[in-house]
C-alpha cells in the first residue's frame, strides 16, 4: 500500500472514534426527548388505528380510533380531521377511554384512493380550550 492510502485510512479510524460517541449522544438526546413527560393538564396525541385500511369501501363509514396520553382526564371537546389538506372536517367526542391506553372512537367516510388523513383534538386545559399536536395516516378507501 502506498503512503497516501494508509494516511487516508488512518483518518478514516479517527474519524469513526469521533463519530461514534457524537451518533451516540445525539441518539440518546433523541431518546430522552420522545419521553418527555407531560405538562400540566397538557393532552398529547400518539397514533391513529384504523382496522381494514386498504379494504374501506370509498362513501362508506368506518370508525378510527385515536391515542392519546394526557395528564389527568382533560375534557375533548372536538376531534379536527384534514383529508389530504381538505377541511378541518370537526367532530363533538362523546366517549372517551382514559387510562393507560386512553383512546377515543369516531366514523368517518372513506373516500375514493389514498389521503393523508390528519388529525388534532380540541381539549379544556386551565379553563380555556387547547389544540392537541397533530397526527397523521394514510387511508386508502376502494370502490364498493
Amino acid at each position: 500500500m502506498t503512503r497516501a492510502l494508509m494516511r487516508s485510512l488512518g483518518r478514516c479510524r479517527d474519524m469513526k472514534r469521533v463519530l461514534i460517541p457524537i451518533l451516540m449522544s445525539v441518539a440518546i438526546l433523541l431518546a430522552i426527548s420522545s419521553c418527555a413527560t407531560l405538562k400540566k393538564g397538557e393532552l398529547r396525541l400518539y397514533s391513529m388505528d384504523i382496522p381494514e385500511n386498504g379494504n374501506l369501501k370509498a362513501n362508506i363509514q368506518f370508525w378510527v380510533r385515536i391515542y392519546f396520553e394526557a395528564d389527568g382526564n382533560p375534557e375533548i371537546r372536538r376531534a379536527c380531521f384534514f383529508w389530504s389538506g381538505d377541511g378541518p372536517y370537526c367532530f363533538d367526542v362523546r366517549d372517551v377511554k382514559y387510562g393507560s391506553f386512553a383512546y377515543f372512537e369516531l366514523p368517518l367516510l372513506a373516500r375514493l384512493g389514498p389521503d393523508s388523513l390528519q388529525c388534532y383534538v380540541e381539549y379544556v386545559r386551565d379553563g380555556k380550550i387547547q389544540r392537541s399536536n397533530a397526527i397523521a395516516s394514510f387511508v386508502t378507501g376502494v370502490m364498493r
